[in-house]
């Protein structure tokens, strides 16, 4: 038996293996697994040049895989000033000016701003950013990503004041007075403000599935490699060594391609191709150029992305029965029905896994029908197609996803009553709808899989938060169902789901010999750790084929 180049011992392994759950050392050689067992039986496999880490008793878990992202991203708002938490004007306005001190930029971004953070009955206009920072362009992000809010400043600078003609369901909230009311809704809406950004909003392009309207120099390709280098190297650092974008373009390929060859790729990646209403089903070639242009073990082109709908909180997730309080106000799809079902059919027909954006009711079941198309024309296999969020979901679909062997993509961290408060969720669907709303344990009661992500930087990238969320989050009211996950099957939706997501079941997202030696290192023990407390814990080391690309200081 060769020697090892790692040993990790002293660690209570939870290897997520049936056929062996728990372990005490673990042997890493040549970027796999080359033993899994008891301390005395992995000792003998050290050699001269074996680094040995001894865990302290710690938890050793697979290495995450964070099955939704946006890496470009999130990489570009490492530096953003967060507004998460922020409520009430003066509040607010004293952390725009303080950053609007040290920040020199052509507009003011800031990032995880709440709909009603100013208060309930106070929207959030043009004028009244104007009284926060009247004198430069300012632009709020909502949490969620679908919603911009800019100041008059911000809009005069982009060229929307007056707005501007837009694909469908993208808008420029316009007002009675014939200019533009601070409102940007989705990527098209927002894309012009996020090109007064130092990236010129190429980290943005990937959402839409756009390539840079001209080439970007060489300064730009390094700022943006360096960008997206930052938040791999983030990813890292919170135990995760794989990710699934979810938006994508050759220019974000071709840079995290360039990563790779560096030997740089530090976290293995999926990127999708993107597919946008309006666009004909010849543009699939561009899908399959890039999957095969990009399949080696640390970066796939292997997957099509689709927008469905919008989000709750702007109306625009697309429900079977009114918002509440909203008379005649259901959202929309991007896709009439015929026309979702052909598209999917032909990404199917390609072998592709297709995943779709969808939130409202209405919209998932759209999404189960194209999925269903798809099956009826091209016959079954073992597509793995994916449904992303699915926060509130009919009746009638709740036993489809098993019938049709879709996963169920959801974000632990955005159901409200966890990370989010409940409200305005819950007075905007009320609480029948919410009944069959965020229904982790519900799906999985009917035998479908289930993946979890953070939805990153729609929500914070830590899959430890994202355990203690799915542990923890109870019922919303007296009498809602209780989807609380068990600890063993929330780290499974970080890891070994992760994998079976991409079809990787056979070598990753477990720890036995001859998986690849993905690992992440914790500072304490999982299971032993109070449930609500899971997330004050610390990675202490995260491995990626066998090499350290995170280790925490001592100090």
């Amino acid at each position: 038996m060769p020697s090892a180049d790692v040993i990790i011992e002293n660690a209570r392994i939870l290897t997520m293996d049936p056929a062996r759950p728990s372990a005490e050392a673990i042997a890493l050689r040549g970027g796999s697994i080359l033993a899994v067992g008891s301390r005395a039986e992995v000792a003998e496999m050290a050699g001269p040049t074996t680094r040995r880490i001894d865990a302290g008793g710690a938890s050793v878990l697979p290495g995450f895989i964070d099955s939704h992202i946006h890496l470009f991203t999130g990489g570009a708002q490492l530096a953003s000033l967060s507004l998460a938490g922020f409520t009430g004007f003066e509040q607010i306005a004293a952390a725009i000016r303080e950053r609007a001190r040290s920040d020199a930029s052509k507009v003011l971004i800031a990032e995880q701003a709440a709909y009603f953070m100013f208060g309930d009955d106070q929207p959030i206009t043009r004028q009244l950013l104007d009284r926060v920072l009247p004198d430069r362009p300012l632009a709020l992000f909502a949490s969620d990503h679908h919603t911009m809010w800019a100041n008059t400043k911000a809009l005069e600078a982009a060229g929307i004041l007056h707005g501007r003609d837009l694909p469908p369901g993208n808008e420029i909230v316009m007002g009675t007075d014939g200019l533009a009311t601070g409102e940007l809704r989705e990527f098209e809406a927002m894309a012009p403000i996020s090109a007064l950004t130092p990236t010129g909003g190429r980290e943005m392009l990937g959402l839409a599935g756009h390539e840079p309207k001209t080439p970007p120099t060489a300064a730009d390709r390094a700022v943006d490699k360096e960008i997206i280098k930052q938040g791999l190297a983030y990813c890292a650092s919170l135990g995760i060594t794989s990710f699934h974008n979810m938006d994508g373009n050759f220019y974000q390929l071709e840079l995290l391609g360039e990563i790779e060859a560096a030997g740089e790729l530090i976290v293995r990646g999926r990127v999708p191709f993107r597919f946008t209403p309006g666009m004909a089903l010849s543009e699939l070639e561009k899908a399959v150029e890039m999957r095969s242009r990009w399949h080696s073990d640390r970066l796939k082109a292997d997957f099509v992305k689709i927008f469905m709908d919008g989000v709750v909180e702007s109306t625009t997730a697309h429900m079977f029965e009114d918002y509440i309080g909203s008379p005649g106000v259901r959202g929309a799809s991007y896709f009439e029905q015929g026309e979702f079902d052909a598209i999917c059919t032909e990404i199917d027909r390609l072998g592709f896994q297709i995943t779709v954006h969808a939130i409202g009711d209405l919209a998932v079941n759209r999404t189960l029908n194209g999925y269903e198309a798809a099956r009826r024309a091209n016959g079954a296999r073992d597509s793995r197609h994916r449904i992303e969020h699915i926060e509130l979901l009919a009746p009638r679909d709740l036993g489809r996803f098993a019938e049709l062997g879709v996963i169920a993509s959801m974000q632990p961290t955005h159901a409200p009553g966890g990370y989010y408060p409940p409200e305005p969720i819950l007075s905007m669907i009320g609480r029948e709808r919410m009944m069959l709303a965020y229904p982790w344990q519900t799906i999985r009661d009917t035998g479908a899989r289930l993946v979890f992500a953070s939805d990153w930087p729609v929500a914070p990238l830590d899959p430890l938060l994202g355990i203690r969320t799915a542990v923890t989050r109870g019922p919303v009211f007296e009498g809602a169902p209780d989807e609380r996950q068990s600890l063993v099957d929330s780290i499974a939706g970080f890891t070994r789901d992760g994998a079976f997501t991409e079809f990787a079941e056979a070598n990753k997202g477990v720890l036995r010999p001859g998986a690849v030696a993905d690992v992440v290192i914790l500072d304490g023990d999982i299971e032993t750790t109070a449930p609500d407390e899971i997330d004050a814990m610390k990675v202490a080391a995260t491995l990626c084929g066998g090499q350290i690309t995170y280790e925490r200081s001592a100090a």
